[in-house]
């Protein structure tokens, strides 16, 4: 892979961002459908589950039938719904917190920016968060970290948040800061955030709740009747494929995230080229420092929180001991797809 951070090995050609963002938010809008309705089907398959023990009598089709037509009253479903509701609330209330978890970090404002480059920095966000058309600034953050990266979070655009690393702050030029904040204002106009934090949360109940069913079902010893093992089987195969189904939804997503925020990026700052620059810089400067970024970014706690969140994915660059799986695992598009999104290929 080339370390080469400049784009004199890629030509430029046509590129649609427009096309981009339309593609991108029909593609998000159907993962978290998707996300709904499976959570829904499994609350519907436990009370089915109970159910059938109460009425072994009963075929599986018949219960299931009673319970989504309320005949029979779905009270787990009920009560998984509202764990879900109680559960985004508390994430999005604390969003801000839980994403700087374990970072040393401090707030940049106007009043307590020390250096010209934090100056300058509020002042690029300041002129992103115009660009975009948001009603409130953005809080931004500035993390004591020396590899390059930067994350935006907040579900709504009264609570955002950017934060940088100061390995980006200090090794981006003006334009390739301003196109990566312009990135992160992307992400907040398009409430990915909302998005994300809601796809984990479901995701994690998913789970939750179908290991409870599975372990129930598994030493209940209840083999009364024919729907008992049915059910059984089902479970089985869903404590097994659920995990690998919840991960490639998110997988999926955030990666449409990305092109999105890419897109939104270039409609922003009107140059595609600044973006391409600041991203080959990340990587390069994440490759050129492998050994001690991979050192630094397992040192601090709760990164998974950041992983999807960050503009680049330090997988990417080898730094997780399972990077030549990247490309399958990581949480965002390869450089390489991105830039061609973005109208540059490889020469």
């Amino acid at each position: 892979m080339k370390n080469n951070p400049d784009l004199k090995s890629y030509q430029q050609t046509s590129s649609n961002w427009r096309q981009t963002l339309r593609t991108n938010a029909f593609k998000t809008h159907a993962v978290v459908l998707t996300y709904f309705l499976i959570y829904i089907a499994l609350g519907l398959l436990i009370d089915t589950y109970i159910y059938a023990g109460a009425y072994p009598q009963n075929s599986i089709g018949q219960i299931f039938q009673a319970v989504i037509t309320f005949q029979l009253i779905p009270k787990v479903t009920f009560v998984t719904v509202a764990i879900a509701l109680i559960s985004l609330l508390a994430v999005f209330a604390y969003h801000d917190k839980l994403m700087l978890l374990g970072t040393e970090y401090r707030e940049i404002t106007p009043t307590t920016a020390k250096t010209p480059q934090e100056v300058e920095l509020y002042h690029v966000v300041e002129e992103m968060k115009i660009a975009a058309s948001l009603s409130y600034m953005p809080k931004v953050y500035l993390i004591e970290a020396d590899y390059m990266n930067a994350f935006a979070s907040g579900y709504s655009e009264k609570s955002a948040m950017v934060a940088i690393t100061c390995g980006l702050m200090e090794k981006l030029d003006r334009a390739e800061l301003q196109a990566v904040m312009a990135h992160e204002m992307s992400h907040i106009r398009h409430l990915d955030i909302r998005l994300t934090l809601m796809a984990s949360v479901l995701s994690n109940l998913l789970l939750i709740m179908v290991d409870i069913l599975f372990f129930n079902a598994l030493f209940s010893g209840d083999r009364r009747s024919n729907n008992s093992n049915q059910l059984l089987l089902i479970i089985v195969l869903l404590r097994y494929l659920l995990p690998l189904v919840t991960v490639l939804l998110m997988l999926y997503l955030s990666r449409s995230r990305e092109y999105m925020a890419d897109a939104g990026a270039v409609e922003l700052t009107r140059n595609n080229e600044p973006l391409a620059r600041a991203l080959l810089k990340i990587r390069g400067d994440h490759q050129n420092n492998q050994e001690r970024y991979a050192k630094m970014y397992r040192n601090t706690k709760h990164e998974g929180v950041r992983r999807e969140a960050y503009i680049f994915d330090p997988i990417q660059a080898g730094v997780e001991p399972v990077a030549s799986l990247s490309d399958m695992f990581s949480t965002h598009p390869s450089i390489e797809k991105r830039l061609k999104a973005l109208g540059f290929v490889e020469k």
